[in-house]
């Protein structure tokens, strides 16, 4: 491996492990921000997000909107963003820190699954039976039952099904679109989308609520940009793995600020997702080898 390349998979790792902490620390503060109405929390969000996206596209003199024939799939990559963002919103506030963004994050096996459906990709049985034991992994989360407890595990497992189709347009976009372009479509999107909701449930906040949720905004853009930037530097077959240092610092999170620990069975459940997580990844390394 060359220094320069050895260089980038570093570069690579300390995006995505920074891009983790900031999803883990906006997942914190849209707790912290109480029994607020979630479309004003999502508004929030993408609010920021825009702002500094905005920043960048001016600095660098780019594009708003992008070129004319990746509209369609920028527009796709932002419905499907938007709802998993509020179905994971509506999970945050209603289930354990941790919790919430382990399900979130089964959407890197969804991804798999959806490439090879749109972008006709090939999955073989290895990689299918990762999947099928990570979404044993999430029904130990979920702990199924027939009652009214179950729903915000469901949703929670949606917004991970939402934002993997989200990340299979960005896929789809590879590098024909400046990221800083594709975080300002999907956040001013959004922005537009959840308006008249937002305007329809708007409650009045207490300073330390606005605060709160601004901050959510910039860890949002943390997360956003860092997780752009780590795919720039290194393949996510290479990098994807290190994602998952999310859950660790949503379990410390949660236990420190709202005193909360996440049950046997939940550990259980995190534990199965990680090893098919790490299965998949010495897998993607050990094939790459043999090709060489």
């Amino acid at each position: 491996m060359s220094e320069i390349t050895r260089s980038n998979r570093l570069k690579g790792i300390f995006f995505i492990i920074l891009s983790a902490f900031g999803f883990a620390v906006m997942s914190a503060f849209i707790k912290l921000s109480g029994d607020l109405p979630n479309m004003q929390k999502v508004f929030f969000r993408n609010l920021v997000a825009a702002i500094i996206a905005l920043f960048l596209i001016i600095k660098h003199k780019g594009s708003f909107t992008g070129k004319k024939e990746n509209r369609k799939i920028l527009i796709y990559r932002s419905i499907f963003g938007t709802i998993g963002v509020i179905f994971n919103y509506y999970a945050i506030d209603k289930l354990v820190l941790s919790d919430a963004n382990m399900l979130n994050k089964i959407s890197p096996f969804l991804v798999v699954i959806f490439c090879a459906l749109i972008l006709k990709e090939k999955i073989n049985v290895k990689q299918i039976s990762a999947i099928i034991v990570a979404f044993i992994g999430a029904l130990f989360i979920i702990k199924p039952t027939f009652d009214i407890r179950v729903v915000p595990y469901m949703i929670g497992f949606l917004s991970a099904v939402f934002a993997a189709l989200a990340y299979t347009f960005v896929r789809m976009l590879g590098n024909k679109e400046e990221y800083y372009t594709i975080v300002f479509f999907f956040s001013t999107f959004s922005l537009i989308t959840v308006l008249p909701m937002f305007l329809m449930v708007y409650e009045p906040m207490t300073s330390m609520q606005f605060t709160y949720l601004i901050l959510a905004g910039v860890f949002a853009s943390l997360g956003q940009f860092g997780v752009t930037l780590a795919y720039k530097y290194a393949p996510a077959k290479e990098i994807s793995i290190f994602d998952y240092s999310n859950i660790i610092f949503s379990a410390i999170l949660s236990i420190f600020l709202f005193g909360v620990y996440p049950d046997s069975i939940s550990v259980v459940g995190y534990l199965i997702i990680f090893a098919a997580a790490l299965y998949m990844f010495l897998y993607t390394k050990r094939q790459d080898k043999l090709r060489k």
